[in-house]
């Protein structure tokens, strides 16, 4: 759900009971020992590949003795328990009932899909320091350009397309994420992750939560080749019939609430990504263009950014870019 990409793996150099050794820890989890006091040494990693997570910590006496908690089988249920213990803590479900008049509710269990969206978010949000830029984009061009390519798709068989807006924005954020190399990046502690692709996730709504799944190398795909393929992908999204490695992974993402009739929103950036790209819907509103009043088709869209990774500036090379090839439509196919 959402991404569920697991974090990525940090080697931490410590002193293991007065020796020189390696232990594989996450932060969180060398942050937790040093404030228990526990010796990461001395404990046996239930994360991949033996790595100590933070639930290895938790659970572990204050002196560091004894043994970690056995591992989960599942990649979300793991990340769901490496990060729980992270979470700022708020009111009580005791003090939250308190509130309301017994008989007045009623509670529904927590299905696994929301419950790790809901703390892979509470993470993000609080681990990763946000900041949002916003433009406007006009989409007359690629309206008609849309337009005039759907008219030449064949009637049926596997030559037929339907091209959508969305299509178009996949494609341009890819081509974005090429021409600024610096803002395809994400963050870890042992540096930058600088990508060569552009692998573009997009948020898919499914009953309980949500999925992104990812368009793997879109800079180098056809607008059809993305239009099928974000087609069949989220098709099976809704039915929960994807493989792990179709929604992990990516490195940014888009949220496109332009349909709901949403005009501009900020979106919470997918771990481990560096952005997100919020689109807003289209709508005709009035320009001016060479001191004139005019009306054109306008879309607002704004990119959440991770100021580990983008400044300001980067992030804006990244929109101006993204707004080039929406308004120029043609030059995707340069």
């Amino acid at each position: 759900a959402h991404g569920l990409d697991a974090p990525e793996q940090v080697a931490a150099n410590v002193k293991a009971n007065g020796h020189g050794g390696r232990v594989f820890a996450s932060p969180l989890a060398r942050r937790a020992a040093k404030d228990k006091g526990v010796d990461l040494a001395l404990l046996t990693g239930s994360g991949p590949h033996g790595r100590i997570i933070f639930a290895d910590v938790t659970s572990a006496p204050a002196n560091g003795s004894g043994a970690a908690a056995p591992a989960q089988k599942s990649q979300s249920l793991t990340l769901a328990a490496s990060t729980s213990a992270a979470l700022p803590r708020g009111m009580t479900d005791e003090q939250i009932m308190a509130l309301y008049e017994p008989g007045s509710y009623e509670i529904t269990p927590h299905e696994t899909m929301r419950r790790v969206i809901a703390q892979r978010l509470t993470v993000a949000k609080s681990t990763i320091p946000h900041f949002y830029l916003n433009i406007d984009c006009e989409l007359d061009k690629l309206l008609a350009a849309r337009q005039s390519l759907n008219v030449r798709t064949p009637k049926d068989g596997p030559g037929a397309y339907k091209l959508s807006v969305n299509d178009f924005i996949i494609k341009a954020l890819a081509l974005a994420l090429q021409r600024v190399p610096g803002a395809n990046a994400i963050w870890s502690e042992r540096g930058l992750l600088q990508h060569k692709r552009s692998d573009v996730a997009v948020a898919v709504a499914v009953e309980g939560g949500l999925f992104t799944p990812v368009i793997r190398s879109a800079e180098t795909k056809t607008l059809v080749q993305i239009s099928n393929e974000m087609k069949d992908l989220a098709e099976r999204a809704r039915k929960r019939r994807l493989a792990p490695h179709e929604y992990q992974g990516g490195t940014s993402s888009i949220s496109n609430l332009g349909m709901f009739g949403v005009k501009a929103f900020d979106a919470v950036i997918n771990p481990p990504h560096s952005t997100i790209l919020a689109i807003g819907e289209g709508e005709q509103r009035p320009v001016v263009k060479g001191g004139a009043l005019n009306v054109a088709t306008v879309m607002s869209v704004t990119l959440s950014c991770d100021h580990r990774v983008v400044d300001g500036a980067l992030g804006a090379q990244l929109l101006a870019a993204f707004k080039g090839f929406i308004e120029e439509p043609v030059t995707m196919l340069l």
